[in-house]
């Protein structure tokens, strides 16, 4: 611990600051001198004015925690698309000019331009033929084991592969942006050469996701590019605290309610059981025409009304509009003989 002044050596250092014993020491720092290496200990960072940093360290975390949900989302759905097992993580996030993200890919590659109503302007999905050509081997039926990744332009075919996977990865990105605000992605257009494609100027600064995707022994990357005047008017919603808080209002429903509203539109066949018998192979191969099949059932007992095959209503016959129509009564009890 180190050693506590007393009331007495207080007085006494005060003293002799008052009669100039002890100087002042001057808290300014002289970065350059006459002298050349006086001031070596002095630490001195470059900074680059084309190059400003425009997003804040929370609204990058915020982008990252984002982006980490929709790795996840997208690895599950593309392990049940392909039957395998596929892991995606975030590599990287950073924020550099669009000149550098171009430079800094390889030639050819999937690049894919996205539009993200009710945002202005595009984003940009990247997509490494290193794991690109294994998924298309994959979808072929083949186990990527000797795999050659060819160096050209994706065909129609292939490209049509790859457009299934990306759709998938667009969703998957629609449900995480969802917690900040409704944004449809989709993809307009596709290229191979990234050199050719100038969303922004090469200075403009933009947010860059790095995510690093694994599958069986086959390992690639994916970019996704995200310029700053996209995002701008969600730079407020994208700090750490709003984003977390609005998560926690409950935008997004809950998976309950998103399934049963997505079984709620599901098409179902409903048949009305008039009556069954039983007849012989002899009289069913007998049959013609103007035969008649005598049934036990009374024209007063209800109808069985069968949703999908199954026996859920109890039903009167009727007509309605020139039409026949059943009146359901109640549902099929337990104790019901039908």
């Amino acid at each position: 611990m180190p050693d506590i002044l007393d009331q007495s050596e207080i007085d006494a250092l005060l003293s002799a600051i008052d009669i100039g014993e002890v100087k002042h020491e001057d808290a300014r720092t002289e970065i350059f001198g006459r002298r050349k290496g006086a001031h070596t200990d002095v630490e001195v960072r470059p900074y680059d004015f084309k190059r400003p940093e425009r997003v804040s360290k929370d609204q990058m975390r915020a982008l990252q925690t984002l982006h980490e949900a929709f790795a996840r989302n997208f690895g599950a759905s593309l392990s049940g698309y392909l039957r395998t097992i596929v892991e995606i993580k975030v590599a990287t996030c950073e924020q550099m000019t669009y000149g550098e993200f171009i430079s800094g890919l390889p030639n050819p590659t999937s690049f894919n331009l996205v539009n993200a109503p009710p945002l202005e302007g595009q984003l940009c999905l990247e997509l490494s033929p290193l794991i690109i050509y294994p998924i298309i081997d994959r979808l072929l039926g083949g186990n990527s084991q000797d795999l050659f990744i060819p160096q050209r332009a994706m065909t129609l075919i292939e490209s049509r592969l790859v457009s299934k996977v990306t759709s998938r990865g667009l969703t998957a990105l629609t449900e995480a942006w969802s917690a900040v605000r409704q944004i449809a992605f989709e993809i307009t257009a596709s290229e191979s050469n990234p050199q050719l494609v100038q969303i922004v100027p090469p200075n403009e600064v933009v947010v860059v996701i790095g995510f690093e995707l694994k599958m069986g022994n086959r390992a690639g990357t994916m970019n996704l590019c995200i310029p700053y005047n996209v995002i701008d008017p969600l730079m407020e919603e994208l700090a750490a605290q709003s984003w977390l808080s609005s998560s926690r209002i409950g935008k997004v429903p809950k998976p309950q309610e998103r399934v049963v509203k997505n079984l709620a539109r599901a098409g179902m066949s409903v048949t009305g059981l008039l009556a069954e018998s039983t007849i012989t192979l002899a009289d069913l191969r007998s049959l013609a025409p103007g035969d008649l099949i005598t049934t036990e059932t009374p024209v007063s007992r209800p109808v069985v009304l069968c949703v999908e095959g199954q026996k859920k209503f109890l039903s009167h016959i009727g007509q309605i509009k020139g039409q026949r129509a059943l009146r359901v009564m109640r549902a099929v009890r337990p104790a019901d003989r039908v």
